[in-house]
């Protein structure tokens, strides 16, 4: 089955493009190669994994707005695999301050996005690494390929992945897009759709879209769900 996501964008900075929300671990995905993404971040509330992340610097992390509840303090666990895993060298940080989008509304599709910055500074390794800010902007053709990893749900209502899973997806054109959602759900210029066998689920909000070099940031992926 063809999983069509849709990916609600919305600028914060002047070079990224980001994605809001339509609420839905990676699907029909594999597991990830151990710490080949170290720049994903695993959002806890309660000490129960709710949101992915990403890392932008030494101490902060760029997240979905809608993660943060309130009066609930989060912590994000950077250089992690297995969430599980207690020996594997991960790291988990207090989040000290919770900046979001000035335009957010809760309950909106757009500018679901939120700053973290973290208690103390993390220290770059060969499994913690922040990852580059694209210097030029550009759209992403059609039928590109790009991939999306988390630790959400691996189905609909299914359990979260305790392993970092990943999967492959390719840009879908703006105009097939708009004909499968409608223009109440899309808009061409802050909306994106992505397609494939595999796509995110529940818990994989926040984590990033990756296109071309995979330790490059393009498009932030918040939100998807499959076309009604």
């Amino acid at each position: 089955m063809t999983i069509i996501s849709l990916l609600l964008l919305a600028t914060l900075l002047p070079d990224l493009t980001f994605t809001a929300h339509v609420n839905v671990g990676i699907m029909n995905g594999k597991e990830a190669k151990p710490h080949s993404r170290p720049y994903m971040v695993s959002l806890k509330r309660n000490r129960q994994h709710v949101c992915g992340g990403f890392l932008i610097s030494d101490e902060f992390v760029l997240t979905a707005a809608h993660c943060l509840k309130t009066n609930k303090i989060m912590t994000a666990v950077v250089g992690a695999h297995n969430l599980k895993n207690k020996t594997e060298g991960s790291v988990c940080i207090r989040v000290k301050s919770y900046h979001k989008h000035p335009d957010y509304t809760d309950g909106s599709f757009l500018n679901d996005i939120m700053l973290l910055r973290l208690e103390k500074k993390v220290t770059q390794s060969k499994n913690v690494k922040w990852i580059s800010i694209p210097k030029t902007k550009g759209d992403i053709k059609a039928d590109s390929v790009c991939s999306v990893a988390g630790w959400g749900s691996l189905s609909t209502y299914g359990q979260q992945s305790k392993v970092l899973m990943e999967t492959h997806v390719k840009i879908m054109n703006n105009t097939e897009c708009e004909n499968k959602w409608g223009q109440k759900y899309f808009s061409g210029s802050k909306m994106i759709c992505v397609y494939g066998h595999g796509g995110s689920c529940t818990g994989d909000s926040g984590g990033p879209l990756i296109c071309g070099n995979k330790f490059t940031l393009r498009f932030q992926l918040f939100f998807h769900g499959s076309a009604p």
